[in-house]
This record gives C-alpha cells, sequence and structure tokens, in this order.
C-alpha cells in the first residue's frame, strides 16, 4: 500500500506523477481498478466569469493534512495505492488544479473511496482558492 502527496506550483501538467502507479500495475497481480479524477478551472464561479482560480495552500500542514487523509481512505476503502496532486498559485479556466488517483482489487472501492476523499479534502485540508475574474 502506497500514498503519494504532490502539492505543485502552477497547473497539473499531464499525469507523470501518476508513473509510480503505472509501475505498481505492472507488478501487482491484485490491481483490477484504476480511478484518475481531475478537477479542472471552469468559466464559470457562481454567475460571474473568471479567468482563473488562485490557490493558497498552508504547508506543510496541507501536506501533513492531505497524507493522513490519504492513509485513512487507503486503509478504509483497502485501496493498494493512492496519489493525490493539487495546485497552488494561479491556474486559468480549463487547466488542472486537482487530481487524485487510486487503486484497489476493485472498481466499486475506487469510486467510493475517490468521492469521500474528495468531499473530506474540501472540509479539512487548508487549501483555499479565491476567483480571478474577467
Amino acid at each position: 500500500m502506497s500514498v503519494a502527496i504532490h502539492i505543485v506550483d502552477g497547473p497539473l501538467q499531464d499525469a507523470t506523477n501518476c508513473g509510480a502507479q503505472n509501475s505498481l500495475a505492472q507488478t501487482a497481480t491484485n490491481i483490477g481498478a484504476t480511478l484518475v479524477f481531475e478537477g479542472v478551472v471552469r468559466a464559470l464561479e457562481g454567475a460571474r466569469h473568471i479567468r482563473a482560480l488562485e490557490y493558497e495552500a498552508y504547508e506543510p500542514m496541507a501536506s501533513r493534512t492531505l497524507a493522513g487523509l490519504a492513509q485513512d481512505i487507503l486503509a478504509t476503502h483497502g485501496l493498494i495505492s493512492i496519489t493525490v496532486e493539487h495546485s497552488r498559485g494561479q491556474v486559468s479556466v480549463g487547466e488542472r488544479s486537482f487530481r487524485l488517483s487510486v487503486q484497489s482489487a476493485h472498481r466499486k472501492e475506487a469510486l467510493a473511496a475517490t468521492d469521500e476523499f474528495i468531499n473530506r479534502m474540501k472540509c479539512d485540508v487548508p487549501i483555499w482558492k479565491s476567483p480571478v475574474y474577467s
């Protein structure tokens, strides 16, 4: 079972940090599901047009809280691995600001873990966003 946490400056790029999970998938014969969720900045915040979101993170507490949450979700749902990537700084409309990748034996656990992780992260992790209006 493995956990990886990455807080990066600016928008997320292609899923390169999921490489450890890809190599794990090639060697672990018990992986039956890999689920990747990506959060993308949309053009409307409420009813107002924006050009970006500005993310602030209280470090190292954000990394520590993300890691604790990931460990809890990993154990609760019996996951094999979980990788979390979150942006800090400005992320423009259409760019990715969040990625969660989970691997488990079955899809049901991966889907439930993804939903629970995102809901708890929004409440518990000290990362805040503010809109940059057009």
